[in-house]
């Protein structure tokens, strides 16, 4: 073996990169000196790109192959042929790894609302979100535009360019399209390729493609939604009328067998309740809905009659009673009640003073005068 040949087996490099990221869109080949030895072997995988800088210009882009990096095929000067300078060349050249597989699920979103006129509501503001998927159509020019003397460029520091692009456009084709706020959610597929054609010149400009868009969701004002939510209430009640006069009844019916509810409003709860459900059913039937059938026609029953109170009296330590508000009336008038006796009925929180009570305090305001004298 000769001394070139030996020399030549010294040099040889191998070139190639693989990634164990997921975010990295360029990696630089690190060489001391960021010197290409002659004869050197570059790998480029499939998904990848190599770009060979030299002496700070881009000199060529390699696809998925195997290169052998020598002068009949490489517009560069090598170390071996800078005898004079003791094997260390002055011409600087480096390579770039450029990743040109798809990074999917990137998400982007208006930051603000954004003002748009609708044809039902007038002016509104919406915000939208969702994902798209990005890769590297040009690595020279990628490279050029964008990444620069970079040694790691990532997914983050490109998407942020890309959301302000997507958010532009997307405003501006929400704003143009004329279609209503609340069909927006069915047309989500044609404005995303609205949104798509209008970005591709953009960042075709940078090197890359939007393979992917996608708009998840388009959402109004919390206070337009909640208006919006009362409206479809409204439409599912239908006529409101009847709906107000049926919650009436169930609040009646409801409260009468509530404890401590009075045999009076379980009366007047049931009466109504059934009259109003009577009513209902006709209106139903006239109107064409589905009423169960009903138990065969009986003579309505008027409701029983109230249950009177009764009162019971404490005196001296002890309770007498019960007795009627009438039997009342009259031991006020005979003095044996007064103002200051201790009174109690069902439904009274304890013992109270008969002027503390509406009803028998009514008894000393509507006593006659004394009786002339004869």
């Amino acid at each position: 073996m000769g001394i070139l040949d030996f020399l030549m087996g010294e040099f040889i490099d191998v070139i190639h990169w693989t990634d164990d990221t997921n975010d990295t869109l360029v990696w630089r080949f690190e060489r001391e000196a960021h010197e290409i030895k002659y004869g050197a072997k570059l790998t480029v995988r499939e998904g990848q790109a190599a770009v060979f800088v030299h002496e700070g210009q881009l000199a060529d882009v390699f696809q998925p192959g195997l290169y052998m990096l020598e002068t009949n095929n490489m517009p560069i000067m090598t170390t071996l042929q800078s005898w004079d300078h003791g094997f260390r060349s002055p011409f600087k050249s480096e390579i770039y790894f450029v990743n040109t597989t798809r990074f999917q699920d990137l998400k982007w979103g208006t930051k603000n609302p954004i003002m748009c006129r609708d044809p039902e509501f007038g002016p509104v503001r919406i915000r939208a979100f969702g994902t798209y998927t990005m890769r590297v159509v040009n690595p020279g020019l990628f490279l050029r535009e964008i990444v620069g003397t970079d040694g790691e460029f990532t997914t983050d520091e490109i998407s942020y360019q890309i959301r302000n692009v997507i958010v532009s456009k997307f405003s501006q084709a929400i704003a143009q399209s004329g279609i209503p706020v609340l069909d927006m959610a069915a047309n989500t597929e044609d404005l995303a390729k609205v949104i798509m054609k209008r970005i591709a010149p953009e960042l075709a400009g940078y090197g890359i493609e939007l393979p992917a868009f996608y708009i998840e969701n388009i959402s109004l004002p919390e206070a337009v939604e909640a208006a919006m939510d009362k409206r479809t209430s409204i439409g599912v009640v239908g006529d409101l009328g009847q709906f107000m006069q049926y919650s009436a009844a169930e609040a009646l019916t409801t409260g009468a067998t509530q404890p401590g509810g009075n045999m009076l409003g379980a009366g007047m709860g049931a009466g109504i309740g059934m009259a109003m459900a009577n009513q209902i059913g006709h209106m139903g039937q006239a109107q064409g809905w589905a009423v169960p059938p009903t138990a065969p026609q009986q003579a309505q029953l008027p409701p029983p009659p109230p249950v009177e109170k009764v009162w019971h009296i404490a005196k001296d330590g002890e309770t007498t009673g019960p007795f009627s508000r009438a039997a009342m009336g009259r031991m006020a008038q005979d003095g044996a009640l007064d103002r200051d006796s201790l009174v109690w009925t069902a439904g009274l929180e304890g013992w109270k003073t008969a002027d503390e009570v509406d009803e028998l305090a009514q008894l000393f305001t509507i006593l006659p005068p004394p009786a002339p004298a004869g």
